[in-house]
């Protein structure tokens, strides 16, 4: 599935970031990511729909926020301006080494270790990734993936913050249980999640940690910079449980499609970057796909409204304005 060409406008924080030209350096990036993701695991309190263990945005990249062992407290970031993984504890230490120059996944891993354990705060891990079908190699043993474009992941740094920023205002809009705006090291996906309140039918066969994401209704908004399936970066929403009709919902802008039998509304990165005001395309998209869901479901979406939510008259203008075109 590939999406429709098109004609972007110039937009600074919405760099070009087509998939196929930096693939080998997004799966090596996802594996470090992975790897730290995993510290985080352990090093955290549990927290529903596994909340604790996902990353923040800060200024310069990613963070996990504080983590703990053994009465040490620590974080770990991700610095995507100067591109270098930054440990930094409360007893004063700071430790730093470069992510680009050969740096191989199985380096990676054992640098990192490494460094936690000079700092008295390193974990065992389950070496391996979770979640990737294209990537199953042990971490330790990975020696393939050793590709790192430093102006790549400027770009993908650029426009995850920009769509962070974004998803982070349309957050405001509602009033119910919401994640917060955060990143998942498992899919690689930006999110944000609302939630009805009600608790969702079981899963039946489902595994522990889809149970556990999946225990309430909800409506989830994301973004993602491409994976093999969707070998293109994309904006998404699906609500689950999947209610019927769905798929027969509109959606905004015109670019924005129900997939995979209606289970999956996209909207490709590169229509939001084509638009004139890119910001309002994809809040038009949010709010279309969050009003379908809520809809299908039988949601009462009016209660759960902030009085920082835009007026009916001007969500309905919001929608409107993604159908007309660029």
């Amino acid at each position: 599935m590939t999406p429709a060409p098109v004609d972007p406008q110039e937009h600074p924080d919405l760099p070009e970031l087509p998939y196929e030209a930096w693939s080998d350096t997004l799966d090596t990036l996802r594996l470090f990511v992975q790897i730290v993701g995993k510290v985080k695991l352990a090093a955290t309190h549990p927290r529903n729909h596994w909340w604790n263990v996902t990353f923040s945005l800060d200024a310069r990249g990613l963070t996990t926020r504080r983590l703990c062992v053994d009465g040490v407290f620590f974080d770990i970031a991700f610095d995507f301006v100067d591109h270098r993984l930054v440990v930094r504890t409360d007893r004063g230490d700071v430790r730093t080494f470069a992510l680009d120059g050969g740096l191989s996944v199985a380096g990676f891993d054992a640098r990192l270790h490494g460094t936690l354990a000079g700092l008295g705060v390193d974990v065992p891990l389950r070496e391996k990734p979770f979640g990737v079908p294209h990537l199953t190699t042990p971490f330790a043993d990975d020696t393939a993936h050793a590709t790192y474009d430093r102006a790549r992941v400027e770009r993908y740094w650029r426009a995850l913050s920009w769509s962070a920023d974004v998803l982070e205002e349309f957050t405001g809009w509602f009033t119910g249980k919401t994640s917060p705006v955060h990143v998942f090291w498992h899919s690689f996906d930006l999110a944000v999640t609302r939630f009805s309140g009600k608790r969702a039918d079981p899963l039946g066969t489902a595994d522990p940690v889809t149970a556990e994401a999946y225990s309430h209704e909800v409506v989830s908004f994301g973004w993602w910079a491409g994976d093999p399936k969707v070998p293109y970066p994309a904006y998404y929403s699906y609500t689950a449980p999947k209610p019927d009709g769905l798929a027969a919902r509109p959606l905004s802008p015109a670019a924005a499609a129900w997939v995979d039998d209606g289970a999956m509304a996209l909207l490709p990165y590169e229509a939001v970057r084509a638009e004139r005001d890119p910001r309002r395309a994809l809040l038009a998209f949010l709010q279309t796909a969050f009003e379908a869901g809520a809809g299908a479901a039988g949601w009462p979406a009016d209660e759960l409204t902030s009085s920082w939510c835009p007026t009916p008259e001007q969500l309905r203008a919001l929608a409107r304005s993604g159908l007309q075109g660029r």
